[in-house]
């Protein structure tokens, strides 16, 4: 499945390219707004993409390359954690900024091609990092943490109500066998549920593995220090935008824009969050629980 840019018009609306400007986009993944930045911000405008996964920038580079009218001069790929986005554009001398993504999803080159069990629905080994740099991998945690650890993460980051017995049962299981793949993790958080929760619209795995993944990537911290230290790059009139997709980032979105607006620091643009419209979910399924939030600095 080619992967689909989610909420590319409303973006670009709120972001407001204009030609010249320099654009960063914290999270490349399958270039479709880094594309629509670099159309809209020529002939001189540049666009810092950032991306933890080494794969993903080889991907971005092919993409934009057999675009044609794009000067490749114009972007500036990096291999780094949006959480450092301060080190990253002083280490590149990026100045100017006007505008800064952040689009906190998966990729679908992610889900389905990657190998590193990010989806429950493939038999791959349980790795779930977006950096191989990385050392922790989902596989770790499940067969290394204390139950009491594991419920607290599958609490917090997956808003999982039936944590504890998920947690038992990983533990009980582990020590049999090793669990090392996204089967294995299926079957037992499968046997750790009430048979009627098994059913349902939302996959009976789906909380677990946002959990883990989360906790492999630091990606809430990464979040938290990724807001202050973008609105202190943007120059003033400029915009950060932000796509989360699950009420944990949304969230700590929300609050840090409230703050920010209450300090007279920037004023926010989307009074309720942008969501995507019925024929987007409809093109893009996995677009459904996004959530656009935008904010103008002063």
């Amino acid at each position: 499945m080619a992967h689909l840019s989610v909420l590319k018009k409303e973006v670009l609306d709120l972001l407001a390219p204009k030609e010249n400007e320099n654009f960063i986009d914290a999270t490349g993944g399958a270039a479709g707004h880094t594309l629509e930045i670099l159309k809209a911000n020529g002939p001189q405008g540049k666009v810092l993409c950032l991306d933890w996964d080494e794969s993903a920038l080889l991907r971005i580079k092919e993409k934009i390359t057999a675009e044609k009218g794009i000067d490749l001069e114009r972007l500036i790929l990096v291999e780094g954690n949006f959480g450092e986005i301060g080190k990253i554009v002083r280490e590149n001398n990026f100045k100017n900024v006007f505008g800064i993504l952040a689009d906190l999803g998966l990729s679908s080159d992610q889900l389905e091609e990657s190998g590193r069990g990010f989806s429950f629905l493939k038999n791959e080994r349980l790795d779930m990092r977006f950096s191989e740099k990385n050392d922790l991998t989902a596989e770790d945690i499940i067969n290394e943490w204390p139950e009491e650890k594991l419920e607290e993460i599958l609490k917090n980051f997956g808003e999982e109500k039936f944590s504890r017995s998920i947690s038992r049962e990983i533990c009980r299981r582990r020590k049999l066998k090793n669990i090392e793949t996204v089967n294995d993790l299926v079957e037992i958080i499968a046997e750790a549920l009430p048979l009627r929760f098994r059913r349902g619209r939302l996959h009976f795995a789906t909380r677990t593995f946002q959990a883990l993944r989360l906790a492999v990537n630091g990606e809430l911290d990464n979040l938290k220090n990724f807001l202050p230290q973008s609105l202190e790059i943007l120059a003033n009139g400029g915009r950060l935008a932000v796509i989360s997709f699950h009420s944990l980032e949304d969230r700590i979105v929300k609050n840090f824009f409230r703050e920010a607006a209450r300090d007279g620091r920037a004023e926010i643009l989307t009074k309720k969050p942008i969501t995507p419209s019925m024929e987007e979910i409809k093109d893009n399924p996995r677009s459904r629980s996004a959530k656009l939030r935008t904010i103008l600095k002063k």
